[in-house]
């Protein structure tokens, strides 16, 4: 199952769940605002980020930016506890399942979130023959 981290307001937010409509992908969406994050998924996504808090929380946040806050001082439960007292400190949108992690909207990174067997067929129902041929078969082909 896709999750997706978001807030109101929020464009690149929009922009995922409009991806993951079009292509009828089922989505849990977490608004951070309205949903406590427990310690338990937030430890998951530091987890599963490239590199840790640096990948899913802005360093130029107001909360961050006016109490002169050093992350790299922390403890993780002091972070996690950070996070869960401060949501908007968390990057958005963040997009995750079970293989993949996303944080951001990517229109390049995020067919990642398309199962493999989808994208297998898509290749290879999309021929000369096929009328969208020139817009994602041929380019296929030239990349």
């Amino acid at each position: 199952m896709i999750v997706v981290y978001t807030s109101p307001g929020c464009a690149s937010c929009r922009k995922v769940k409009q991806w993951l409509k079009e292509r009828n992908l089922p989505y849990l969406e977490k608004n951070i605002f309205t949903t406590l994050l427990n310690e338990t998924e937030i430890r998951h996504l530091l987890m599963r980020s490239e590199n840790g808090s640096e990948d899913i929380i802005s360093k130029r946040s107001k909360i961050i930016q006016q109490n002169a806050i050093d992350l790299d001082e922390m403890t993780l439960s002091e972070l996690v506890h950070f996070i869960q007292e401060n949501p908007s400190v968390l990057k958005r949108p963040i997009i995750l399942n079970e293989r993949n992690f996303q944080v951001g909207y990517d229109e390049e990174e995020i067919d990642a979130f398309v199962p493999q067997q989808l994208r297998s067929l898509a290749q290879l129902s999309c021929n000369a023959s096929c009328p969208n041929y020139a817009g994602c078969g041929k380019i296929r082909e030239e990349a």
